[in-house]
C-alpha cells in the first residue's frame, strides 16, 4: 500500500512537472503564457495576465512551397527551461542600462509519424511582455525550408479586444511605411505594419511587433475574422517568401504588455531580445546634430540633379560648414554630391555611382575644410531602390568615405513598394520589396561593411528597426515613418496627432531620423499658415522623438532668424543615460524627460494634437537633493499651430526641485521644450 502511495505521488509529480513544463510565467507572476499541441497536434500558445485572458488560443505553424504543411499531427518531445537576470550596457541609446530579466520555456514539436519533422518554439517572458520564435534543427528530413507563409496566430481575447483600439499603417501599400497613422476599433484594421498597438478595453496597453529581423521576410498582421491576427511575410518573386537552409531561426515575434501608456514605451522587450553587441568598442561613433544641403531640394530652392539649380556645390557646402562650425553642429549632411542624379532616378538608381562627383563639387576640398574646422561631412548613398548597382559599388564606397574622414552615412531606397531591383542571380534583375528577405540580406550587409570601416548608417525608406541595433550598434538611425519631409509638400501635412502617435507605435521599434527643426514652419510655396507647429514644438521634437543623430532640418537662414530656437537645439544632447515617459496618451499628447549621459542635466519635451491643453510635469525624478534651474521653452500669449501666430514663444528660467511641478500650456499643435541644470 505504501508502495502504490510512493508510486502515486512520484507519478502525480511527474504529471505535475510536465504541466508546469508546459506554462512559463513573467519573473513578477503577472503573465502566464501556456504552450502546448491541442488534441490535433496543433501547437499553440495562449497569454494571461492577472489571470485574465489576454491572447486566446492561437496556433503555430508553416506552408512551405514544395512540402507539407507544418501545421498539424505534433507531439511534444523535448521540454528546456531557462531564466536570466542580467544588466547590460548601450554604447548610446534612450538609457545607458538595460535590465534583460526573463523565464524561458522551449518546447520541441515532432510529427507522430515515420519521416517526423521537428520544430522547437523558444518562449521568453518578461514583466513587459512576451518573445517567441522558431528554431529549425539540423534534421534528416528536412533541410531546407522554402517558406510559402508562417501560420503564427495573435488571437486577441475578445472580453479585452471589444471596445479597445488600435493605431496601425496599412501594410502592401505603395508608400512603403511612410503613412498617417489610423485609428480604428480593433476589429477594423485590414493589414497592418508592425508595430501595431492597441489600447484594450480594460486600460492594458499592448504592441505587436518583431526583434531580430535577420535573413528573413518582415511580418505583417492580417486580421483574419473579429480580433484574430495572422501573420504575413512580406512578399518574394522567388515564391518562396523565405528560403532557409537549416539549422537556422526565426526572428522573435514581440508582444509588449503594460498598465499604461508609460510601461509600453519604456519596454526595452525587442532589444533584450537581440542579440549582444557582435562589434565590439564603437567608440567611434559620436552620437550627434547636424545641418545639411537637403530641406532646399524639397523647397525646390535647389536640386539634386546637376545644373544651374544644383546644391551641393563646393560653395553651398562650404557655407553650410561654416554655419556648422560657428554653431556647434558636429555634422553637415550633402545630398546630390555624386554622379546618377540626372534623369530618371527614383526607383531605377541604375546611373548612380557613390566614388564620383559632379564637376561643381570638389569633395577632397570639402572634406578637408570640414576638418579644418571640426566639422564632419555626413555621406549620402542614395540607391534609387537599386541594391543590385550598389552592392557591386559597396567595398569602394565605403573605403571612399573612411580615407575622407566620413563616418556617418545616410542611405536611400526610394522606390515604391515591391519596387527595389535585386540580381536574380542570372545576371539579370528582379523586383522585390523594402521589408522581403532579400533586403533583410543587404541591410546587414551593407551595416557590416560600414563598420568595418568605422561608419554609422541611417538608411531611409528602410527595412524597420527590430532592435538589432543592440548586436550592430552602427545601425544608428533610419526614417522608416513620415517624417518632416512630408512638411515641405504633402497634401496633407503631418497632422497634429502624428508625432503623439508615434511615440507609442513607430518610436518602439527604435531611433528614427525625423529631420525636426524646420523654424519657419513654411513648406514649398507657402502663402498661408502652412506646417501645423508651434516654434516651440519643433524644439520639442528634439526630446520626444529619440534618435542618436539629429538633423536641424531648415536653411542655415532661417535658423539664424530665431536665435532662442536655434540656442536650444544647440544645447539639447543627441544621447541619454536616462528616459521617463512622464505622460500622455496615444494620439493625444505626450511629455518626456531624458537625462543627458554626459551630465546631471535633464530635458524635458512635450507635444500635443489639435487641442490646447495644460499639462502638469512632476519633477519627483529630479535629485531630492539638489537644486535646479529649468530653462523653459515654451508657445507664447497666442501662439496657435493650427492658426496665424505659430512663432510666439517663451524663454523663461525658474529655480526647480523634486518637489515641484511645472504647468505648462500648450497651444493647438504645440509643445514645449525644457533645460533642468543643477545650479
Amino acid at each position: 500500500m505504501r508502495l502504490t502511495h510512493i508510486l502515486a505521488a512520484i507519478a502525480a509529480l511527474f504529471t505535475s512537472l510536465a504541466a508546469n513544463a508546459e506554462t512559463v510565467q513573467s519573473p513578477d507572476g503577472r503573465i502566464t503564457v501556456t504552450l502546448d499541441a491541442d488534441g490535433e497536434g496543433i501547437p499553440f500558445y495562449s497569454i494571461e495576465r492577472d489571470g485574465k485572458p489576454l491572447i486566446a488560443k492561437s496556433n503555430l505553424g508553416f506552408n512551405f512551397t514544395d512540402d507539407d504543411p507544418m501545421r498539424r499531427n505534433f507531439e511534444v518531445v523535448a521540454t528546456t527551461n531557462a531564466v536570466a537576470d542580467i544588466t547590460w550596457e548601450q554604447p548610446w541609446g534612450e538609457r545607458q542600462f538595460v535590465r534583460d530579466h526573463h523565464n524561458e520555456l522551449a518546447l520541441t514539436f515532432a510529427e507522430k509519424d515515420e519521416t517526423p519533422r521537428q520544430i522547437t518554439v523558444r518562449l521568453r517572458v518578461f514583466d513587459d511582455g512576451v518573445g517567441f520564435r522558431y528554431e529549425f534543427p539540423e534534421q534528416e528530413h528536412f533541410s531546407t525550408a522554402r517558406i510559402a507563409e508562417e501560420l503564427t496566430e495573435f488571437n486577441l481575447a475578445t472580453e479585452q479586444a471589444d471596445g479597445g483600439r488600435a493605431w496601425w499603417i496599412q501594410a502592401g501599400d505603395w508608400n512603403r511605411y511612410e503613412h498617417l497613422y489610423t485609428e480604428t476599433p480593433v476589429d477594423g484594421v485590414s493589414v497592418a505594419h508592425t508595430p501595431i498597438t492597441f489600447h484594450m478595453a480594460d486600460g492594458t496597453h499592448m504592441s505587436l511587433h518583431e526583434a531580430a529581423l535577420v535573413d528573413y521576410s518582415g511580418m505583417w498582421l492580417r486580421r483574419m475574422q473579429g480580433t484574430n491576427f495572422r501573420a504575413q511575410l512580406a512578399p518574394s518573386p522567388r515564391g518562396a517568401k523565405v528560403i532557409r537552409d537549416a539549422p537556422f531561426h526565426t526572428p522573435w515575434r514581440s508582444i509588449r504588455i503594460a498598465d499604461g501608456p508609460a510601461g509600453l514605451y519604456e519596454s526595452d522587450l525587442e532589444l533584450n531580445l537581440n542579440a549582444p553587441n557582435k562589434l565590439g568598442d564603437v567608440s567611434w561613433f559620436t552620437p550627434h546634430k547636424y545641418i545639411g544641403i537637403w530641406w532646399e531640394m524639397h523647397l525646390h530652392e535647389s536640386s539634386w540633379a546637376s545644373g544651374e539649380k544644383h546644391g551641393a556645390t563646393t560653395e553651398n557646402a562650404i557655407k553650410h560648414i561654416d554655419f556648422a562650425a560657428e554653431h556647434g553642429f558636429r555634422g553637415v549632411l550633402i545630398e546630390g554630391w555624386n554622379l546618377g542624379w540626372d534623369g530618371s532616378w527614383f526607383g531605377n538608381g541604375r546611373d548612380f555611382s557613390f566614388t564620383e562627383a559632379y564637376p561643381d563639387f570638389d569633395i577632397e576640398r570639402v572634406a578637408a575644410y570640414a576638418r579644418e574646422k571640426g566639422v564632419r561631412i555626413i555621406g549620402h548613398h542614395e540607391t534609387g531602390g537599386n541594391i543590385d548597382v550598389y552592392e557591386r559599388q559597396l567595398p569602394d564606397a565605403m573605403e571612399f568615405y573612411e580615407r575622407l574622414g566620413i563616418d556617418a552615412v545616410k542611405s536611400g531606397y526610394v522606390a515604391d513598394a515591391g519596387g527595389i531591383i535585386a540580381p536574380d542571380g542570372n545576371g539579370g534583375e528582379t523586383f522585390v520589396w523594402h521589408d522581403g528577405q532579400e533586403m533583410a540580406r543587404h541591410h546587414l550587409k551593407v551595416v557590416k561593411e560600414a563598420a568595418a570601416h568605422k561608419i554609422a548608417m541611417n538608411p531611409h525608406e528602410p527595412i524597420k528597426a527590430t532592435g538589432l541595433r543592440r548586436t550592430y550598434p552602427n545601425w544608428v538611425s533610419r526614417e522608416g515613418a513620415r517624417g518632416a519631409e512630408y512638411d515641405a509638400w504633402a497634401v496633407p501635412k503631418n497632422q497634429p496627432d502624428h508625432v503623439p502617435t508615434m511615440v507609442w507605435t513607430r518610436m518602439l521599434s527604435g531611433p528614427m531620423d525625423y529631420t525636426s527643426g524646420v523654424f519657419s514652419l513654411e513648406g514649398r510655396g507657402a502663402t498661408e499658415p502652412d506646417i501645423p507647429s508651434t516654434l516651440a514644438r519643433q524644439l520639442a521634437f528634439y526630446v520626444v522623438i529619440y534618435s542618436p543623430i539629429q538633423m536641424v532640418a531648415d536653411l542655415p537662414e532661417n535658423l539664424a532668424k530665431y536665435p532662442r530656437a536655434l540656442d536650444f537645439t544647440k544645447r539639447v544632447p543627441a544621447d541619454w543615460s536616462e528616459t521617463k515617459l512622464l505622460d500622455g496618451a496615444i494620439g493625444e499628447y505626450a511629455v518626456m524627460a531624458r537625462k543627458d549621459r554626459n551630465s546631471d542635466k535633464w530635458y524635458l519635451g512635450g507635444v500635443t494634437d489639435e487641442n490646447a491643453r495644460m499639462v502638469t510635469v512632476d519633477l519627483a525624478f529630479l535629485d531630492k537633493d539638489r537644486r535646479y534651474v529649468a530653462t523653459i521653452w515654451r508657445d507664447g500669449a497666442g501662439a496657435d499651430g493650427l492658426g496665424d501666430d505659430r512663432h510666439a514663444m517663451e524663454v523663461e528660467t525658474r529655480p526647480v526641485g523634486a518637489d515641484n511641478t511645472l504647468e505648462l500650456a500648450i497651444a493647438r499643435a504645440g509643445g514645449f521644450a525644457v533645460e533642468i541644470a543643477p545650479e
